[in-house]
């Protein structure tokens, strides 16, 4: 199958979507902080003191956990060979890199 630059199933479309919608979530979060205090202790914490920050971000990150899953079945079972499934692939296994990056190494 030859290459393409737009993905051809829903799978590659998706993850593509989720990629996209990353950013919003993001700038809704960071621009939520404003109106509330100090944070938790705890992403448990957090939640319940600052939903609207905390909720976003952590949407955002699971979009990009999931763009990356979407990403590889697209390209490896439904053999969607596009550069933007590639891309949002690459992104998705970035944050998982930063997941196992904080769990593994805790500050």
């Amino acid at each position: 199958m030859k290459p393409t630059f737009k993905p051809k199933t829903k799978l590659g479309k998706l993850s593509i979507a989720l990629i996209v919608l990353i950013p919003a979530l993001f700038f809704i979060g960071m621009h939520s902080v404003v109106f509330y205090g100090p944070s938790g202790k705890t992403i448990l914490q957090d939640i319940i003191l600052r939903p609207a920050v905390s909720l976003p971000m952590l949407t955002g990150f699971l979009f990009g956990i999931l763009a990356f899953l979407f990403g590889i079945i697209a390209l490896i079972k439904k053999k969607d060979l596009s550069v933007l499934v590639f891309i949002s692939t690459f992104i998705g296994f970035l944050f998982i890199l930063f997941l196992l990056g904080e769990v593994l190494f805790p500050h």
